[in-house]
């Protein structure tokens, strides 16, 4: 059995001024990792190119060349999102190549509210996870003072 010395257990129970996560910031956090994981999972479609991705391509009116550097600028995004002090960087970056997604379903005529404008509800998705880890944000977006 093992037995703990005063010092020990004092040293367990964390102080009143240490800082704790709340519950909103794991939330923010897992809603972060599921819009990093998507998008991580639509990289690898871009630079690995398997068919669905060159008839999606075609589809949309881009040339299958064009995947690998959508890819890439993808991925750099998606870092800086995933990096603490860069994250609004990367959540910006996000934001347009998602407009660029919308723009792309519109020219195509894609039904509106299943695909054209999923990329808006992701967008959404994503800054709601980057607010609930930053609630910062909201006073410089002039929501909360």
């Amino acid at each position: 059995m093992t037995t703990f010395s005063p010092q020990e257990f004092i040293d367990a129970v964390p102080a009143e001024n240490t800082p704790r996560r709340s519950r909103f910031a794991i939330v923010g956090i897992v809603i972060s990792v599921l819009v990093g994981a998507f998008l991580i999972f639509d990289v690898v479609g871009k630079l690995t190119r398997p068919e669905a991705v060159v008839e999606g391509m075609a589809k949309l009116g881009f040339p299958i060349d064009q995947a690998a550097v959508m890819g890439i600028v993808l991925l750099i995004c998606v870092v800086a999102y995933a990096i603490p002090r860069t994250a609004v960087l990367g959540a910006l970056g996000i934001t347009a190549y998602l407009g660029g997604a919308v723009t792309a379903n519109m020219r195509i005529e894609a039904p509106l509210f299943s695909t054209t404008l999923f990329a808006v509800y992701f967008g959404v998705f994503m800054w709601i996870g980057l607010v609930l880890r930053r609630p910062e944000l909201l006073k410089v977006a002039g929501i909360r003072r």
